[in-house]
């Protein structure tokens, strides 16, 4: 049997005061598995997210390279989107999927440093390094307090060493799996203690595994291993369950899955590239492992997921800016460019059923592919309308159910992305509204002030329009400060030293 946890400062009643309307009996509530995956792009799979012209799924290069038979199987039994979006790094978008706010409202705008403040040379001093705050109004508190039992297993980042973010039972949890501060593991391998008994990575290494230490068994087994304990545990005392599984993998080090180096041992690529698939195709296995339980627990029918990444692809496979790793897509985790941003979402039941009434309620269409637009912060909203509770919290998010059915939102595509520090693309600020983007640079280093692509004509962000189409890049400028001024968005500061805060200028 899992520890359960007694939250420290995490307010149990703190929901009382946003969250209103909501008894529904346990069996008229779904399950929800929230599967997410570190470091994947959109191509990092066998899976078609990628639509042609007539917006039919259309398969290229990359997608024959990855093997994962149980992202397809789950994308035939619902809905995917081609246009889905995470921050380019990982707590934000964490933080998003907890919270419902972009980046700019929350604050959590970089990977949060476990030891130290990294906001970086010229980054705002006073951004939410913390994380996850107390008295925050947070995805598993709510749904705690409305009866489910909450369960989170792998990575956490929420917070650094210390902190009230720094573990998951802090802020609504009921079970906490191996989240702590740091966002990458020590080792993957049992072998090594998952980092303990590895030289130089002890201070990395996952906690709360020690059962494994000293076998062979593979950290996303191990993880998967104890999220299967866990939901068999709910399911067996009669709740409903928010399983939260999220993964360290496929984040480096890109040790090899052993189970399937074999499968790739024939490829030319480097080491390193050939672990990452190896990762992918371990991760793969945990999808699927987690639906044949839900199955064989009888839960299958009543259990909705969501399978997404934390932010775009980091496989090893090209320059951070090129059209590479994720091409057609240019870019890569930590970037501006759409191959950092997007990532693979996948919503279905895990046990298609016709005659159940919560089915009934969302119907999703089986192997459809769609070209609506989502962002991490939709997933807080979408989970709690299709779990009957309404929020008066502020939230950027809106209930994606409609699109979930194969409808369209009533919204035009919209996603913010702000990152006033430094990466691999530093000091910038992303703005997608309809077709169109633009991206402006706080700090040119050698780049254009600002870049605009129309991303149907242009998917891959070769042609920067912003000198040709001076009209269309003051309209999103406006309607990108517009949005930052809303969510009272910090800024990076002056390179002078002078501790200016740079703002960004209409042209």
């Amino acid at each position: 049997m899992l520890t359960f946890f007694k939250a420290k400062k995490f307010n149990p009643f703190l929901p009382f005061l946003v969250v209103f309307g909501v008894a529904i009996q346990a069996s008229e509530r779904p399950n929800i598995l929230v599967f997410l995956v570190d470091d994947m792009g959109m191509m990092d799979t066998s899976v078609a997210f990628m639509s042609d012209t007539d917006g039919q799924p259309e398969r290229h290069a990359l997608n024959e390279l990855y093997r994962t038979p149980n992202m397809e199987r789950l994308a035939k039994q619902g809905i995917r989107f081609s246009q889905f979006y995470a921050n380019s790094v990982c707590s934000p978008s964490r933080v998003s999927i907890i919270r419902g706010q972009s980046s700019a409202r929350h604050r959590v705008t970089q990977f949060i440093g476990p030891d130290s403040n990294n906001a970086g040379e010229f980054g705002p001093r006073d951004w939410q390094w913390e994380g996850i705050a107390p008295g925050v109004v947070t995805l598993p508190g709510v749904l705690r307090h409305q009866g489910y039992r909450t369960i989170h297993s792998g990575k956490a980042h929420f917070g650094p060493v210390g902190s009230f973010g720094e573990l998951p039972q802090n802020f609504g949890f009921d079970v906490n799996i191996a989240g702590c501060a740091y966002g990458q593991p020590g080792s993957y391998y049992g072998e090594d203690h998952f980092g303990y008994a590895k030289k130089g990575r002890e201070k990395r290494a996952v906690p709360g595994l020690a059962k494994y230490h000293g076998t062979d068994t593979h950290l996303t087994e191990a993880l998967t291993l104890e999220m299967k304990d866990a939901i068999r545990d709910a399911v067996e005392d009669g709740e409903p369950f928010f399983a939260y599984m999220s993964h360290y993998a496929v984040h480096s080090p890109f040790q090899p899955d052993k189970r399937f180096a074999a499968n790739y041992e024939q490829l030319d690529l480097k080491a390193n590239a050939k672990a990452f698939l190896t990762l992918i195709e371990g991760m793969d296995k945990s999808l699927g492992d987690l639906l044949d339980e839900l199955e064989r627990l009888g839960v299958g029918e009543n259990t909705l997921v969501f399978f997404l990444g934390d932010n775009g692809t980091d496989a090893p496979l090209g320059d951070a800016h090129a059209i590479a790793c994720a091409a057609p897509l240019r870019g890569k985790k930590a970037t501006h460019y759409e191959g950092g941003l997007r990532v693979p979402f996948i919503a279905a039941w895990a046990k298609r059923d016709a005659a159940s009434q919560l089915q009934k309620q969302l119907r999703i269409p089986a192997n459809r592919l769609s070209d609506q637009v989502g962002a991490v912060y939709d997933i807080l909203p979408t989970i709690l309308a299709v779990s009957g509770i309404e929020t008066k919290e502020t939230v950027d998010g809106m209930d994606l159910s409609p699109a979930l059915k194969g409808g369209s939102l009533d919204r035009t595509p919209e996603f913010l992305m702000h990152f006033p520090h430094q990466h691999r693309s530093s000091y910038f600020t992303s703005y997608r509204l309809g077709d169109w983007k633009v991206i402006y640079h706080y700090h040119e280093e050698g780049l254009e002030r600002f870049e605009l692509f129309n991303l149907a004509d242009d998917r891959s962000e070769s042609n920067n329009l912003a000198g040709s189409r001076r009209d269309e890049l003051r309209r999103m400028m406006r309607a990108m400060v517009e949005g930052l001024e809303k969510a009272d968005a910090q800024y990076p500061l002056a390179l002078d030293g002078s501790g200016r805060i740079l703002k960004p200028e209409i042209p």
